[in-house]
């Protein structure tokens, strides 16, 4: 069990930001100390939503009681997920110096299919503020490619740009959804072992993929990897996770993640995946 600092968004309805990564850790055993970056009525993705960022000048206050009271000295890992505003990043910064947890997680919520679904600004930030200072990082395929200014359009440009990355601080570099494939979608790794992939099955009867799926698969990699140490486990762990979520979602056609109408996914995968070296 460790403990966890997260930063990330927090909805009243639906399974995406906290709604989705709390859970998972909860399940996995881990105690979570959640600051929400912003406040929503629900996912932006519905059409529309209420609610907004969390005043800076609050966020800033909480995490002041936190380090004044030493709650956080005990954390394992810190995780940054949906920042909302570029102020949000000097948080977590601030909160990686103050108390210098051994594991930094950057999930970088940016945009996927094409385009960036936060202010440039923010996204500015989290590439050159938060992912150096991070050990682990999570983007998308679009997201890699934003992140390095590189073109992806094959497995080997993904390699390429991850590569890159991580050279610009993070020794974990994982891609999801890295390239596609006859049928099957490959996540990525780039670790000091090596290149590895792990590949699961696209599904294309699903008319709407789940939200929350980043969130999820960020936390239950994570998760994993604070229970086992093991990286490359942790990658096929959260694989396989994901894929038994989405499945159960779109079998039940809901456009929300099952994180708790099929949570056994998270603690027992019922069909895991081959992990695979490239080098």
């Amino acid at each position: 069990m460790a403990r966890i600092f997260s930063l990330t968004s927090h909805v009243v309805y639906g399974h995406v930001g906290a709604q989705a990564s709390v859970p998972a850790w909860h399940m996995m055993g881990h105690q979570v100390w959640h600051l929400p970056t912003v406040l929503f009525s629900n996912h932006p993705g519905y059409g529309g939503f209420n609610g907004g960022p969390v005043d800076l000048a609050l966020t800033n206050q909480l995490l002041d009681g936190l380090l004044e009271r030493e709650f956080l000295a005990d954390c394992g890992a810190l995780h940054t997920g949906y920042m909302g505003q570029a102020g949000n990043v000097d948080v977590a910064v601030r909160a990686i110096e103050a108390f210098q947890p051994p594991l930094v997680l950057c999930d970088p919520v940016l945009g996927d299919e094409g385009k960036l679904y936060v202010a440039p600004e923010l996204a500015t930030a989290i590439r050159e503020r938060l992912l150096p200072r991070a050990n682990i990082v999570t983007p998308n395929k679009f997201e890699l490619a934003w992140l390095t200014g590189e073109s992806i359009d094959s497995l080997d440009d993904a390699i390429r740009a991850a590569r890159s990355l991580s050279r610009r601080g993070p020794e974990l570099v994982i891609c999801t959804s890295a390239a596609q494939a006859n049928g099957w979608l490959h996540n990525l790794l780039i670790c000091p072992a090596g290149t590895f992939q792990v590949r699961v099955p696209f599904m294309d009867n699903a008319a709407e993929v789940p939200k929350g799926t980043g969130d999820a698969f960020a936390a239950i990699l994570l998760g994993h990897y604070l229970n086992h140490n093991n990286i490359t486990a942790a990658l096929a762990w959260a694989s396989a996770a994901l894929h038994g979520l989405i499945k159960a979602s779109v079998e039940a056609r809901s456009v929300e993640l099952a994180i708790i109408t099929a949570q056994d996914q998270i603690t027992a995968p019922s069909r895991m995946f081959e992990i695979e070296r490239l080098d």
